[in-house]
Order: structure tokens, then sequence, then C-alpha cells
């Protein structure tokens, strides 16, 4: 089965596609302003003033990752990257128009960085979902398969499967006992398989056969892609460092272990916390309060101990969405559990049961965004289990988090899986931190209450 790979084009066509909106809006302008494109006394300038925005669109690119879009990536990931690539080029936009000797390029300048960024962010979203779509049509998918089966090899290969806008097609291959490497190879050929993933666990042949596969996969243009072991492997990056002479890895240092990110992102906390409790907490609460009262005996505020930063543990405030029960402490929330009250369902379907953190968030306990704090009996048990599980404590627990908003969050179905899978999004955001990656997880966070989370419960 001969293999058809036209991602390569969508790169080179989105490229174009950009540079052609770019230059239609600033034609758009020149028009709207009776400025003669060629011929008119400021021609040559606006002809170069189109060239260098381009360039310094695609030079910029380079940076951003705005084009190096893999299939998997995740609207949340990609969202953070094209608010601050657009940023960035609405800037360059405004500075050149500064300088510019265009009169009306420095009257325009605003309307015209406001023009692109309302453009170019639609169409670009646009065109992600497009292609996500086309990919659970069945187009523009890419044959994988597995050589393994363990833990991280089942998780992978459920998100794969259940996430058909990724465009991955799994091709089973049944294991045997005695290896046959002339049936992989003409398993590879008769299903045009791009991608052969297996666990770095994968024990199951000897380092030779392993090696064979390497060699098979080269000669055959099959791609091998390393499945790390989630239960063992903790994930730390390191830098190589000396003590005198002699070389130690040191542990890389995260995007929040320097001081400037650890102000601008507290500094924010503080402001966006405020602005809550002042212009919505001050109403909201009081509201809620008597719609709790009213649902049942109780006090309005559940207060329970929580992990913080560096394994603090502090005292972490929600609205009461159950009965007062015994097992607050000891069991977790079940479907359909018969502890939750009538208002309590909506407040957690809502999230509006968390809005008392902001409290925290201003204490200083806790973020605005960031890995979602447990309860203490489920860290102490997942602690042991899960290698990179303790890499969530090294930034405050938040309000929200990415895993939440990508649908990470309840106790429903295989837990250990489940909690493998939302540690792996916090392993994420604590190594990937930006300040437009809270924003866009804030921004999903407001859609989701909008619109009810189903996975809350």
């Amino acid at each position: 089965m001969q293999r058809i790979r036209y991602s390569r084009y969508f790169k080179t066509t989105f490229i174009l596609i950009d540079v052609v909106v770019i230059a239609a809006v600033f034609v758009y302008f020149f028009l709207r302003n009776n400025e003669e494109l060629f011929g008119g006394e400021n021609s040559e300038q606006n002809f170069l003033s189109i060239v260098l925005l381009i360039f310094f669109w695609i030079l910029l690119s380079s940076r951003t990752k705005l084009y190096t879009v893999a299939r998997n990536i995740t609207y949340t990931i990609y969202l953070e990257r094209l608010i601050t690539h657009i940023f960035i080029f609405i800037f360059g936009v405004i500075l050149l128009a500064k300088v510019s000797n265009n009169a009306f390029l420095k009257q325009e300048r605003f309307l015209i960085a406001m023009c692109l960024f309302v453009v170019l962010f639609i169409i670009k979203s646009t065109l992600f979902f497009a292609l996500k779509y086309i990919r659970t049509l069945g187009y523009n998918v890419r044959n994988v398969m597995f050589l393994s089966d363990d833990s991280s090899s089942i998780i992978l290969r459920n998100i794969l499967s259940e996430r058909k806008d990724y465009g991955f097609k799994i091709y089973d291959y049944a294991l045997e006992d005695q290896f046959d490497f002339s049936k992989l190879v003409e398993f590879w050929k008769e299903n045009g398989i791009h991608t052969l993933y297996f666990s770095t666990d994968f024990s199951n042949y000897e380092k030779i056969q392993e090696t064979e596969i390497y060699k098979l996969a080269e000669r055959h243009q099959v791609r091998i892609s390393l499945i790390p072991s989630i239960s063992k492997n903790n994930f730390f990056q390191f830098d190589l460092g000396y003590i005198e002479t002699l070389p130690i890895l040191l542990r890389s240092k995260f995007p929040l272990d320097y001081l400037t990110n650890a102000v601008l992102k507290r500094a924010f906390d503080i402001l966006f916390s405020v602005l809550i409790l002042v212009f919505i907490c001050t109403w909201l609460f009081p509201i809620l309060a008597i719609l709790i009262k009213l649902d049942g005996k109780g006090p309005v505020f559940f207060v329970q101990k929580r992990y913080g930063y560096h394994d603090d543990v502090f005292n972490c405030l929600k609205f009461r969405t159950m009965h007062v029960n015994g097992e607050c402490t000891s069991k977790t929330t079940e479907k359909n559990d018969k502890r939750i009250t009538k208002i309590g369902r909506f407040l957690r379907k809502t999230s509006l049961d968390e809005m008392p953190q902001f409290i925290n968030v201003l204490k200083g306990e806790m973020s605005v965004v960031g890995p979602r704090p447990h309860m203490l009996l489920v860290d102490d048990f997942y602690k042991l289990k899960i290698g990179r599980y303790s890499i969530r404590s090294l930034v405050k627990p938040g309000v929200t988090g990415l895993a939440q908003v990508n649908g990470l969050r309840g106790d429903a179905g295989d837990m250990d899986l489940e909690m493998q899978k939302r540690i792996l999004a916090d392993a994420f955001y604590v190594k990937n931190w930006t300040v437009s990656l809270d924003l866009v997880v804030i921004l999903k966070t407001v859609f989701l209450i909008i619109g009810g989370d189903k996975n809350a419960k």
C-alpha cells in the first residue's frame, strides 16, 4: 500500500494564505485612504511596508512555532502560540507605522492592527478546526502500530483512538512468542505504516532484536517513537554542570523558577483575584450562600486540607456541595453520588463551587492557573505510583488548570489511567508555562462555566 503523505504541503499552503491575508488587509486600507499602490507618491514605500511585514511574519514563526503544528496538538496550545505570534506581529505593525512617512499609516495604525488581529485569528482558527474535521472524516490519516502493551502504551493507544481529530489510524499487530521480522516488514508494507510505537520498558525481546527493528524501520522508512514509562520516569530535565572539573547533571530550571516569571505570575494572580472578588463575588456569594442554606443543613463553605506549593498543607475553600457527612476526607466523589445536594450538582457542573478559592489566591496559597489540588489521601496514594507526580508541587495549585480544561477531571472510569493522563498535562504546564498559556486556560474555563462541564460530577 502506497503511503500518501501530503501534510508537508499544509505548511506552505497556510503560509501563503497568511501572506495573502496580510497583503489584502493593507491593500484595503491603502484603497480606503485613496492611496495609489503603484505609481503614486508613496507607492514604493507601500510596497516595501507589505514586503517587510510579510517577512517579519514568516521569520517570527520560527520563534513562535506557529507552523510547526503537530497533528495531535490541542487548541489550547495552538491558541497560545497564535495569540503570542499575532500580538508580537501587531507590535511590529504599530512600530512600522510610527516610523513610516505615510500619514494614513500613522493615523490608522491601531485600526489596522485590530483588523489584522481579528481577521488572522478567525481565519487561522477556522483552518485549524477545518483540518481537525477533515481528519475525523478519515482523510489525511497517519497509519500507526504498537509493539508494546504496558500502561504507557495503553494510555497513548486510548488517546489516539478517542481523538479522531488527531488523524491516527491504529493497526493491530499480533505479538508472537517467536518474533518474525519478515512478517513485521510485510505488515508495514501491507498497511502503509508510518510510525511504530513501543515503550522504553519494552523488554519482550532481546537487545539484538530491538536493534534489528531499528535497522528495518530505517530501511523501510517507518518512524519509531518511544513511549517513556509514566510510572518510573519523573521527566525532569537536566543541564550539565561542574564541581571543579567533575561533570554533574543539575535539574534544569522551569519557567516559574525564574524570579521575573514568578513575580509576573503573582502580580497577575493578585490583580485577577481582586477583580473577581470585587466585581463578581460581592454579589454572587450572597446568592449562592442563600441557595446552599435553602438546599440543606450545614455550613456554606467547605474547608479541606490540600497540598500546595512544595507540599505545604493549606486550607482549601469551596462552597459546600454535599450533605454533611463523615466521608468527605476519605472518599472521593462517585458518579451520581447521593451525597451531592441539588444546588451542589449545579455548582459542580459550572465550577462555581471553586469560586471561594480566589481568597486562597489572594492569600498566596494558590494561583489562578495551575495543577488542581487533590485530597491529601489521593496525593499520598499516587505519589508512590506515578514517578512524575511530585512535579505538580513545583508550582502553586490553581483554581483552574490545563488538565481540567482538556476534560481531565472527575473520578469516573479507570482512575489510575485518568490520573496518569492528568499528571501528563500538569507536568506539561509546569515545564512550559507562559503568560499566554494562562490566558488561554482562563478563556477556556470561562467557556466551560457558560456551557457546563460534562466531566464534572
